[in-house]
């Protein structure tokens, strides 16, 4: 590797970070929300609140950060998204209410939209040409590295508050742990913010600011001299027929030619997070903690969740242009419904009986006396013993004791669970993940790209935001079995709509997928 490309690449890592901490600060609260639901007594919409505020305010930066960064530069947004990361991080640990804690978690949702948009942005405006595909793929790779991380931090901080050792007593990593696991953000957006120092600005910012010399300079240092008078003379090129260009109105997306495509886009925006995935990531811990297997065995099983989307979003980077789009998505998508079918049927066989000998198992401070009518009495599914154990032990003990109870009375294979679950990352993440902004890039013409992928992104934000307020409701009312059914079904629809109607764009052109897909 050159001297050019090593400095690119140092550039691109540097700049990748802002991925770091989009994916753990997403990921990092499903480890938070079961200390939190009994700390503040939380209903389950407001425990889907705290984790879903997030994505609603990222949403809203998404459809400023373009503009903001061509005002102020990329690498000026970039250096504020790094400090909402860090005051998110600190308010989100100290917060002494829920408000306050939902307060904190939105203003990372900015930083979280913000690094979204401008991270891979600047990396395909500073990376040199041959080498743009990996370098802003580091950006993808770091969310998903971020994500795992999250996990395992999570359960790092949870062992920690069971030690010992003088100095996690000191730290109180027992009494203050979702504390720890939210502040412990603070460290990589610090970093990110100082390591922005050491990347120049955007040479395509700069000649759109009559920055000409500068931009130069900065093309120099990853492409020759020649290519970097070139590449700014192609950037003013670029500039000047944009300037041309009239503002396209949104109706242009809604004439008849448009409809094939655009409801190929929304059905796969919608389909993306309507099958359960930001459920998985952002509530893992307590998906797991349904089968039984307790708290500490269900943040250890969280963090293979994190692996298997780390190995196979690997594999989407390998072989989407190899295989195509449509058979990764025709298997992802059908391995996504027969996870979720797995997952229904294995909770489905649940049943929940506290025997005498369960009950002498359960933590000191349950009262156990209140628990004496449940004693013996088999439930058939999670609503109604959950509910019983409501009635017993009253909504504020029960959201409390609830998983060590459960836990104790729960007669199921867990391993079924964890496969399902496992088998559903695996799948999304070489399937729907990844592919459907591939799609979305090809599948829209030039002239209405830009706004159709900004409709489509939108939709498939605001699909993701309900899909996590409502999880923890549904599980409460509807039951495991039940919720993820419903992923299934959803699923198989969307199996049956990718098999007839979605085409295949590997291969083609752009302007032979227009001729094909525009009637």
């Amino acid at each position: 590797m050159t001297s050019k490309q090593l400095y690119a690449t140092r550039v691109a890592l540097i700049v990748a970070l802002g991925g770091f901490l989009m994916g753990f600060d997403a990921s990092v609260i499903s480890g938070v929300v079961k200390f939190i639901e009994p700390q503040f007594n939380l209903s389950k919409l407001e425990l889907g609140w705290s984790v879903s505020s997030l994505t609603l305010t990222a949403t809203l930066a998404m459809m400023v950060a373009g503009p903001l960064s061509d005002r102020f530069g990329r690498k000026a947004i970039l250096s504020l998204a790094a400090v909402l990361y860090a005051i998110s991080a600190i308010g989100s640990a100290l917060a002494p209410s829920f408000v306050l804690l939902v307060l904190f978690r939105m203003i990372g949702g900015f930083g979280v939209g913000a690094s979204l948009i401008i991270a891979p942005m600047y990396i395909a405006e500073i990376s040199p040409p041959e080498m743009r595909g990996r370098m802003v793929s580091f950006n993808q790779l770091n969310i998903v590295i971020g994500i795992s991380v999250a996990f395992f931090t999570n359960f790092l901080i949870l062992k920690l508050g069971q030690s010992d050792a003088t100095w996690t007593k000191t730290l109180m990593f027992n009494e203050y742990n979702w504390r720890w696991m939210l502040g412990l953000e603070t460290l990589p957006a610090v970093l990110y913010f100082f390591g922005l120092f050491f990347v120049p600005e955007s040479p395509r910012w700069q000649v759109m600011k009559g920055r000409e010399v500068e931009a130069i300079k900065t093309l120099k240092k990853v492409v020759s001299p020649e290519q970097a008078e070139q590449q700014v003379l192609d950037v003013k090129e670029s500039l000047k027929t944009v300037k041309k260009e009239t503002k396209i109105p949104i109706s242009e997306l809604f004439k008849p030619a448009m409809r094939l495509v655009l409801t190929i886009g929304i059905v796969i925006a919608i389909l993306q997070q309507i099958t359960g995935i930001n459920s998985v990531f952002f509530y893992a811990p307590m998906i797991f903690e349904q089968s039984g297997i307790g708290t500490d065995a269900s943040f250890v099983q969280a963090i293979l969740v994190g692996l298997t989307n780390l190995v196979f979003t690997i594999v989407a980077i390998l072989f989407i242009d190899k295989v195509g789009r449509k058979p990764l998505l025709i298997v992802g998508v059908a391995g996504i419904a027969i996870s979720m079918f797995l997952l229904a049927y294995g909770f489905s066989t649940a049943t929940y009986t506290l025997t005498e000998d369960a009950k002498s198992t359960l933590p000191e401070d349950v009262n156990k006396e209140l628990l004496l009518p449940m004693v013996d009495k088999t439930y058939e599914n999670d609503v109604e013993f959950k509910s019983a154990v409501k009635e017993s032990l009253g909504e504020q003990d029960a959201k409390k004791y609830e998983s060590d109870i459960l836990t104790a009375s729960i007669s199921m294979n867990p391993t079924i669970i964890l496969i399902g679950i496992l088998g559903f990352v695996a799948c999304f993440a070489f399937s729907l993940g990844p592919v459907m902004w591939v799609l979305f890039s090809e599948l829209f013409p030039i002239k209405v790209r830009g706004l159709a992928i900004s409709l489509t992104g939108f939709i498939n934000s605001a699909v993701s935001f309900l899909v996590q307020l409502i999880f923890p409701w549904e599980l409460a009312n509807f039951g495991s079995s039940t919720t993820f059914l419903i992923y299934g079904l959803f699923a198989a629809a969307g199996f049956i709509f990718v098999l007839m109607v979605v085409p295949e764009t590997k291969g083609k052109t752009l302007e032979e997928l227009e001729k094909i897909l525009i009637k």
